[in-house]
């Protein structure tokens, strides 16, 4: 059971970033400034950075550790996540589509969340 507990975080950072990358498209706001800012790649990077960091931590404190070699792991995996989504926006949302600058910010977002945690993780968690 305290396994669970230690992944509660990132399982729901994950059922938010689906909940948020599968509204229809006109349920997003259109505002020119934030569109020419590219704010949405901003978002998906936080997004997905976000979820290796916290699946990473979870990984940590229920094996106390976390290899180079599966950090890398879950960068792959939260990237392939972000693929998923943009098939899942293309084929299944209302004024959605495949972007693949979107799957290229949430792999930049992942890797820079993997270089986060280890450095947290040197400093402390130990």
């Amino acid at each position: 059971m305290r396994t669970i507990l230690y992944y509660l975080p990132a399982m729901g950072w994950i059922v938010l970033i689906l909940f948020l990358c599968t509204l229809p498209g006109s349920s997003i706001p259109k505002i020119s400034i934030l569109d020419k800012l590219h704010i949405d790649k901003v978002v998906h990077f936080v997004l997905f950075g976000g979820t290796v960091i916290l699946l990473a931590y979870g990984y940590y404190k229920q094996n106390n550790g976390l290899s180079d070699l599966g950090l890398l792991s879950l960068v792959l995996v939260v990237t392939l996540y972000g693929l998923a989504i943009e098939f899942i926006q293309k084929y299944l949302v209302a004024n959605r589509s495949f972007d693949m600058m979107d799957v290229l910010a949430d792999g930049t977002g992942a890797a820079m969340g993997a270089l986060i945690f280890r450095w947290i993780g040197k400093r402390f968690l130990k």
